[in-house]
């Protein structure tokens, strides 16, 4: 990932936290193979699991070279949003966005309880939030084993993660702020979470 330094978060847990607010990761290999799925981050390793047709995991060798990207909120800047527009001119579009490359090695999971535990542990996570949150055990044990038969677990072992964070941290506060203006303006939820990151909030 190309990554200019004022681009960079500085604070080291901050990858971290967008990969649990924004989870659906797109899983590249050699070869280009790709699959979205939603991973979760246990201590060293993302979990997660993928269908048992997509053909990825077959035309992927265990400890095979793997990247997650995980997607942020994004959102067009426009040159007009800038207060130096008005004073020379020299200005361009762009975009901002948030996006965290975790780099790692892949396996392949087929054991029947390592699969079940990453579906639990997904779903505890994502259900979390509901007014009356389902669990696993809300369906019947057989319907539950059959669906584990079609999926396979996958765990990515993470040895080096890259942010990028760009919310025109390289602009005048001016533009900044024409940039903040110029986003909450808009009705779009990615322009409106794009102004909230840039205010720091």
């Amino acid at each position: 990932m190309y990554r200019p330094p004022h681009f960079r978060p500085h604070e080291e847990g901050a990858a971290y936290r967008a990969i649990e607010t924004w989870p659906l990761a797109l899983l590249v290999t050699a070869g280009l193979e790709a699959t979205h799925l939603p991973m979760w981050r246990e201590g060293d390793v993302l979990t997660g699991h993928v269908a048992k047709p997509n053909p990825h995991w077959q035309q992927t060798m265990d400890g095979a070279a793997a990247l997650a990207v995980f997607s942020g909120p994004s959102a067009y800047i426009s040159p007009g949003f800038y207060a130096s527009k008005a004073e020379h001119g020299r200005v361009v579009p762009t975009w901002n966005y948030v996006a965290v490359h975790v780099h790692g090695h892949i396996a392949w999971l087929h054991d029947e309880a390592e699969k079940l535990r990453i579906v639990r542990a997904l779903t505890d996570r994502f259900e979390a939030a509901e007014a009356k949150p389902w669990s696993v055990d809300d369906a019947p044990a057989a319907y539950v084993t059959a669906m584990l038969s079609g999926i396979v677990g996958v765990r990515l072992t993470i040895e080096r993660v890259e942010a990028q964070f760009k919310l025109s941290q390289n602009r005048a506060e001016d533009d900044r702020s024409g940039v903040e203006l110029g986003l909450d303006a808009r009705s779009d939820v990615g322009s409106r979470e794009i102004a909230r990151l840039m205010r720091g909030k």
